[in-house]
């Protein structure tokens, strides 16, 4: 079940990345020899990742200029586009699923590829985020990120991290997809950080209103009380400021109103509850702000263009065994 009162109001940039929760993991361990190249396919609504654990390679992401990654340098490209992976520029590749793996779980393949040069050893996985706030935060990142661990803070640990996730890549003993995916929880956030960090692109629209003491702390309240009945003149005298005040500077800094903002907030969290397809429409309208399952319905279609109902049909028949 989506927690939506865990939401406090000191930290809220903080708190976004605390929702960044790995569900539906998939790794796979390649230990690859030039020459070498892999095309992955896109992934829509999911991130993939990449760390070296030996060698090097190239990582071209399309719109982007081919970039090295060393070892123990950490990949991330958040949408789930395809991309290619190589032992060098201009190496053929491959694609992903017409190279054999040899499957050790559902949730874990290893795969062996290429001719008798120089070795790169890879940690690969294909991730989704449910979380409506980690959601949101993912779709502000660039095509890709490249982390370089031996230059960012705390490096020490960042490769301690990173020298585990090998071992229990290798090994993978009882228990070690969930290891991996806990230290992968913890070496996504840091890229991001490091991205938050560095990037102007960072500093603006949802991120840095975010980052900003009144705007931040609006957001929080919303974020942690959905259902209650707020007005722009409640938020604005919770934070501090007049109602004109604030809803010029909410709209200048997160790009649209408040009350736009705090619709689609409850709309987010209803959409992934229907997911989870645990609850009745009524419960679920009434948990994120609405009187009545008719409000509900038309407010989901306002904003989504079709009905709750039809999101929870669609759900169950895409659910394990149907």
């Amino acid at each position: 079940m989506i927690d939506i009162h865990t939401w406090g109001t000191t930290d809220p940039l903080g708190e976004a990345l605390h929702f960044l929760r790995m569900s539906g993991t998939f790794y796979s361990h390649a230990e690859l020899t030039a020459p070498w190249g892999i095309a992955l396919p896109p992934f829509p609504d999911c991130m993939m990742f990449h760390v070296i654990i030996s060698g090097r390679c190239w990582l071209e992401v399309e719109g982007l200029p081919a970039q090295v990654l060393q070892l123990g340098d950490l990949a991330l490209v958040p949408h789930g586009a395809g991309h290619r992976l190589t032992s060098d520029t201009g190496a053929d590749a491959v694609e992903l699923f017409d190279l054999p793996r040899e499957a050790l779980s559902e949730r874990y393949e290893i795969i062996r590829h290429g001719g008798t040069g120089a070795a790169t050893t890879l940690v690969c996985a294909v991730v989704r985020f449910d979380h409506p706030v980690a959601r949101q935060l993912i779709s502000l990142l660039p095509p890709a990120i490249v982390v370089e661990t031996s230059g960012v803070r705390y490096s020490d640990w960042m490769q301690g991290t990173l020298r585990l996730m090998a071992s229990e890549a290798r090994d993978m003993r009882p228990g070690g997809e969930t290891v991996m995916t806990r230290l992968a929880d913890i070496l996504v956030i840091q890229a991001i950080r490091s991205w938050i960090d560095h990037d102007p692109a960072a500093q603006t629209g949802w991120l840095g209103a975010l980052k900003d003491r009144q705007i931040g702390r609006a957001i929080s309240l919303i974020h942690g009380d959905p259902a209650r009945a707020w007005t722009l003149s409640m938020l604005a005298s919770e934070v501090a400021m007049s109602r004109s005040a604030f809803a010029a500077r909410f709209t200048e800094l997160v790009g649209m109103p408040a009350m736009q903002y705090l619709a689609r907030w409850r709309i987010n969290l209803a959409l992934a509850s229907l997911k989870e397809r645990d609850e009745r429409l009524a419960h679920i309208a009434s948990r994120v702000g609405y009187k009545s399952e008719a409000a509900f319905n038309r407010a989901f279609k306002r904003v989504t263009g079709v009905t709750p109902g039809a999101i929870q049909r669609n759900s169950a028949l895409l659910a394990p065994g149907k």
